[in-house]
Order: structure tokens, then C-alpha cells, then sequence
């Protein structure tokens, strides 16, 4: 169960990455039904840390407390300068005692010089990609995706995808709920997975994207229909091939892929606080039979139906 979480503060750390840490993990949100985590923020040396936009972060305490924590969170800090050997150690540690390891942008690298990502999938800011994969050539760096997990080592691209990738380890380990409290208070989505790409080519939407804003809404709120492409362009007044092509340039993923990803969010979301059998929440998502909605949960979440509900169900919780 994830409890004790230690973020470490690093000299000429990005005040934005370490403040998206220190937001998901260190805020109580018990007053709204959500998760409270024993969190600290450490360093290799107490005391004034500075940050790469001048001003200090005071620090208290040392790396003690993250020898034991449950997740170890490393911010984005300076490109290609090799991190405190006793930071590194820290990490190594971690992930040999199967502890969480969380990356946001640049933390990467840090990830990188304590050798934690050879043999592993990773990413950071699409900025420094390239250079990651000069310096850790034993990792292989996607480019195009939000975060990668791999093992319990999650490393986040740039900037805002760190909020993405730590709702994704607060779901993974207390369930789709907990996530949504949490985003709900942080007013962001709690539904973006790892592999929506970090280029959405419209940042921002220009007036015609009130047309995707209602279609996904529609089928939000008709998972259970069978929902083609066709179906959907139709609902947007556009052709099958631009409706495909526009709705990837402006949510980073395809219709499909994000439908999937939803059913499989409102399928969490009824094995947690219903009663209905694996059959019936399958139908309501629009999954249509249980082995589909198994195949579905193994594919991204690595559990069954009947395992996330025995981990996060009423039963659970009671």
C-alpha cells in the first residue's frame, strides 16, 4: 500500500515539476473522501536549496526517510549534471527494495546516472530525448508518450505529464477513485494515459473544437453503443477521415484508443462502487463480454476485473 512518500529536493531543481509532486502526494484530502500520504521533502544536504529560477527551497531533513519510503519522487533538475552520489544511492536502494521510483521531465537523468532505467523503457521532455539516449544508451527513451511505467519505475515527460504520471501510480495503488479525488482538486483530468502523445498539434483548440467537446461528451455518456468512427463523424458534420485526423491532432490519441480508455476508467470506476457482475459492468462500458473487459485490464492495468474489485471493491474498503 503506498503511504510514505519522499520527494528529494535537487539544487537548481524546476520549482513546477517539484511543486506537481508535492501537490499530488502532500496535500491531506480526507475532508473529500481522498488519500493522505505521509510525505516528505528531502535532501542530500538540509538547508537552502536552490531552484533554477533563483529563489530557495528550505529543507529540513536529510535522505534518511527515503531509505524506507514507499515512493521515492526525483523533480526535473539541470540537464547532463550528474546528481549526488548519495541521491543516487538512495534511488538504487528503492528500486531494490521494490519501492516506487518516480521521474518528473528532466529527473530522468537522474534516474539515468543511478543506472536504475538500463534495461528499461523510459521518457523525459521531448526536449532531451535525444540527449538521454546519448547518455543512457542502455535505456530505450521513448519520445512520443505522456510516461512510461516499467517495473515500479515510472518516469514522467514534460511538465504537466508528471501530474499524469503520478495520478497514475495513486490509481494503480489505491484504485480509479482515489485518482479522481485528487484530480478532481487539482482541476485536471484523472483519464490521460501514458501513451497519448506529447504533441497535441493545437494547444489551443481554435472555436471549431466545441464540435469534439460535444461528441465526447455524447459518448461519455453512450459507452455502452457501439461507437464507430463513422457513428462519430456523423455526429461531428465531418467525414470518417477527417474526423480521425482532427480528433488526434486535438486530443493526442485516436478515437478509439480514447474510448477504450474510458471504458476502461467507468469500468473501474463500478467495479469499486457497485455490485454488478463482471458480465453487467462489461455491458455498461461498452466492452461487451467479460473476456473482452479481461483482456482490456491486463493490456493496461497488468490485473483482472476480479482482482481490481478484491483490491479496491466495497468489499475492500469495508
Amino acid at each position: 500500500m503506498l503511504q510514505t512518500i519522499a520527494c528529494i529536493a535537487l539544487p537548481q531543481m524546476a520549482p513546477f515539476e517539484f511543486g506537481v509532486i508535492c501537490e499530488v502526494f502532500g496535500i491531506d484530502r480526507r475532508e473529500h473522501g481522498g488519500p493522505t500520504f505521509d510525505f516528505h521533502v528531502v535532501a542530500a544536504d538540509p538547508g537552502p536549496i536552490p531552484t533554477k529560477l533563483g529563489f530557495d527551497v528550505v529543507v529540513k531533513e536529510g535522505l534518511e526517510f527515503a531509505y524506507e519510503a514507499d515512493l521515492v519522487a526525483v523533480p526535473a533538475s539541470l540537464v547532463g549534471s550528474p546528481a549526488d552520489e548519495r541521491v543516487l544511492d538512495v534511488i538504487r536502494h528503492a528500486v531494490d527494495r521494490g519501492a516506487w521510483v518516480l521521474s518528473v521531465c528532466s529527473g530522468a537523468f537522474t534516474l539515468g546516472y543511478a543506472g536504475v532505467l538500463d534495461g528499461r523503457r523510459s521518457t523525459t521532455h521531448w526536449m532531451y530525448t535525444d540527449r538521454m539516449a546519448e547518455l543512457f544508451p542502455k535505456t530505450d527513451v521513448d519520445p512520443d508518450v505522456l510516461f512510461v511505467q516499467d517495473g515500479k519505475v515510472v518516469t514522467g515527460a514534460g511538465t504537466a505529464a508528471g501530474i499524469d504520471a503520478a495520478l497514475h501510480i495513486v490509481r494503480t495503488e489505491l484504485g480509479a477513485s482515489a485518482a479522481n479525488i485528487v484530480a478532481r482538486r487539482m482541476v485536471v483530468p484523472p483519464q490521460r494515459d501514458g501513451g497519448q502523445s506529447q504533441f497535441i498539434q493545437t494547444p489551443v483548440p481554435e472555436c471549431q473544437s466545441d464540435s469534439f467537446a460535444k461528441v465526447t461528451e455524447w459518448m461519455l455518456e453512450h459507452l455502452d453503443h457501439d461507437l464507430t468512427v463513422d457513428l462519430l463523424a456523423r455526429k461531428a458534420l465531418m467525414s470518417p477521415r477527417t474526423f480521425a485526423r482532427r480528433f488526434r491532432a486535438e486530443t493526442g490519441t485516436t478515437p478509439n484508443a480514447w474510448l477504450n480508455r474510458q471504458r476502461l476508467l467507468r469500468a473501474q470506476q463500478l467495479l469499486e462502487e457497485t455490485s454488478l457482475s463482471l458480465e453487467e459492468v462489461a455491458r455498461e462500458t461498452g466492452f461487451g463480454a467479460a473476456a473482452v473487459m479481461r483482456h482490456h485490464f491486463l493490456k493496461v492495468l497488468q490485473t483482472t476485473p476480479t482482482q481490481y474489485r478484491r483490491l479496491f471493491g466495497l468489499r475492500a474498503a469495508s
